[in-house]
C-alpha cells in the first residue's frame, strides 16, 4: 500500500486522483501523459537555467520559422517579378526553322495565319534572331540582335510600352535604326540620335583581306523593363535584319503570344504539329528555363540553409529536456511507482518538448506571414527614415522588395519544424523512461 503522502504527491504532480485504479484504459493512457506533459510546461522551474534554455528553444524555433516564411515569400516575389517583367517583352512561344542558318523560313505568312487561328493565341509576328557585338566610343558589349516588324511586334511584346527615351515608331525599314535597353545604353554611354556599330559573327572577304561584318545603326529609342533584357537585347527592323544577316525575304521563325501564360507549352506543341519537321516549337520555359531554374535553385538552397536555425532550436529542445529529466528524477520515480509505464513516461516528455516546438512554430508562422504581407512597406519606411536606398534603381532591376506569400511554403516549413521538434524529444524521453524508481528514491 502507498502512503497518503505519496498519493498526495502524485495528485499534485499529475492532477490525477490517486485513489482510483491505476490500471489505465486506452484513453487514460493517452490522457495522463498529455496532461502531465502540459502541466510541466506551465509549472515554475526550480532550476531557472532550465527555464532559460526552454524559453530559448521556443524563441529560436519561432525566429527560424519566421525567417524561413519571410525569405521564401521574398524569393517567390522576385520570381514573380522576373516572370512578369521578362515575359512582357519576350514572346511566350516560338516556331523556329529546324535549321535557321541553312534553311530559314521562306514564307512566314501562312504559318502566322495558322497560328493566329488557334483560340488561345492572341498574336503572331515574324522575327530574325542573331548575336553580335555592339560598340560605341571604345565600349563593346555582346548582345542578342532581334529583327522585328514594329507593327506586328505589338501583338506579341509590350516593349513599345516601356520606351523611356526616343520613339519606337522610328524603327523603319532601310533607316537602320536600333532600340536598346537602358542598362546597355548607360554602359555604352550612348544617347538617342547617336550611332553605334554592330559587329556580326560573319566574315566579309575582300581583296584587302578577311574582315568581320560591321554596320552602323542609329539609336532611335531606349526601353526599360526592369529585367535582364535591359542589358542584352537590341531590336532592329525586320527588313534591316534580313539584309544584315543575308536572309533575303526569309526569317528565322514566328513568335507568338498566348492568353494564358502557363498554358504556353501546350499551345506551342499544338500549333507546331502541322509544320513539323520543318519547324520546331519552343515556349518561354525552354528559352528562359535556365534563368527560372536558377531562381528556383536559389530559393531551395536558401531554404535549406535557413532550416539550420530550426535545427539549432531543435537541439536546444534536446538540451532543455535532458536537464528537465535530471531535475524530475524523483517525480518520474513516483509516477512509475503509481503505475505509469515506461511508454507513458516517454509520452510525458514527448508532449512537453513537442509543445515547446509547436508553440514556437505557430508564433513564427503567424509573425512571418504577417511580416511577409507588409515587408514592402517596412522597407519603404526604413528608406524614408534613414535616407538610404536599399534597392538602388541604377543598380538593381527591381527598386522595391517584392513578396509573394504562398500557403504551400508555410505548410512545408511548419511540417519540417514539427518533425524536427518531435524527433528532438525522443532521446530525452527515452532516458526518462529508463530511470529505475528504486535508484531514484533511494536517497530521498
Amino acid at each position: 500500500m502507498l502512503s497518503c503522502e505519496t498519493r498526495q504527491y502524485f495528485h499534485v504532480v499529475s492532477g490525477v486522483d490517486s485513489t482510483q485504479s491505476f490500471r489505465f484504459n486506452a484513453p487514460m493512457q493517452i490522457r495522463v501523459p498529455l496532461f502531465i506533459g502540459l502541466r510541466y510546461t506551465r509549472a515554475k522551474r526550480r532550476n531557472q537555467f532550465i527555464s532559460f534554455v526552454s524559453g530559448f528553444s521556443l524563441v529560436g524555433m519561432a525566429l527560424g520559422v519566421l525567417a524561413l516564411v519571410l525569405v521564401l515569400s521574398v524569393m517567390n516575389g522576385f520570381d514573380r517579378e522576373i516572370k512578369q517583367r521578362l515575359l512582357q517583352v519576350i514572346p511566350h512561344g516560338y516556331l523556329l526553322a529546324s535549321d535557321p542558318e541553312r534553311n530559314p523560313l521562306r514564307d512566314w505568312r501562312p504559318v502566322a495565319e495558322d497560328i493566329i487561328n488557334h483560340p488561345q493565341v492572341i498574336g503572331a509576328a515574324p522575327f530574325v534572331d542573331g548575336h553580335g557585338l555592339i560598340g560605341y566610343a571604345g565600349s563593346v558589349q555582346g548582345i542578342e540582335i532581334r529583327g522585328i516588324d514594329p507593327q506586328l511586334e505589338k501583338s506579341v511584346s509590350a516593349v513599345a510600352e516601356h520606351v523611356i527615351a526616343g520613339d519606337f515608331q522610328q524603327l523603319e525599314a532601310g533607316e537602320y535604326g536600333i532600340v536598346i535597353g537602358r542598362l546597355l545604353a548607360r554602359y555604352l554611354g550612348v544617347n538617342v540620335g547617336d550611332y553605334v556599330t554592330l559587329t556580326l559573327p560573319q566574315l566579309t572577304i575582300t581583296p584587302a583581306g578577311i574582315f568581320p561584318r560591321t554596320k552602323r545603326f542609329k539609336l532611335v529609342a531606349v526601353f526599360e523593363v526592369g529585367a535582364q533584357v535591359d542589358q542584352r537585347l537590341a531590336l532592329i527592323h525586320l527588313a534591316d535584319a534580313q539584309k544584315v544577316f543575308r536572309l533575303g525575304q526569309a526569317v528565322h521563325g514566328v513568335e507568338l503570344r498566348v492568353d494564358e501564360l502557363y498554358q504556353a507549352a501546350a499551345v506551342v506543341d499544338e500549333v507546331a504539329k502541322p509544320w513539323q519537321p520543318d519547324l520546331v516549337g519552343k515556349d518561354w520555359s525552354q528559352t528562359q528555363g535556365s534563368l527560372f531554374a536558377a531562381v528556383k535553385m536559389e530559393k531551395t538552397v536558401i531554404g535549406v540553409l535557413l532550416m539550420i536555425i530550426v535545427a539549432v532550436a531543435a537541439f536546444n529542445i534536446i538540451s532543455s529536456l535532458v536537464l528537465m529529466v535530471a531535475d524530475k528524477r524523483t517525480d518520474i520515480a513516483v509516477l512509475r511507482t503509481m503505475g505509469l509505464s515506461r511508454a507513458q513516461v516517454m509520452g510525458v516528455f514527448i508532449v512537453q518538448g513537442a509543445w515547446v516546438g509547436i508553440l514556437g512554430i505557430l508564433i513564427g508562422a503567424v509573425a512571418g506571414s504577417l511580416l511577409a504581407f507588409i515587408i514592402g512597406d517596412v522597407v519603404v519606411w526604413l528608406e524614408q527614415l534613414t535616407g538610404l536606398r536599399i534597392f538602388d534603381p541604377n543598380v538593381y532591376f527591381i527598386s522595391h522588395l517584392p513578396s509573394d506569400w504562398q500557403w504551400q511554403d508555410v505548410i512545408i516549413v511548419c511540417s519540417v519544424g514539427a518533425v524536427m521538434s518531435l524527433l528532438s524529444t525522443l532521446y530525452p524521453a527515452y532516458r526518462a523512461a529508463r530511470i529505475e524508481p528504486a535508484e531514484a528514491l533511494r536517497y530521498e
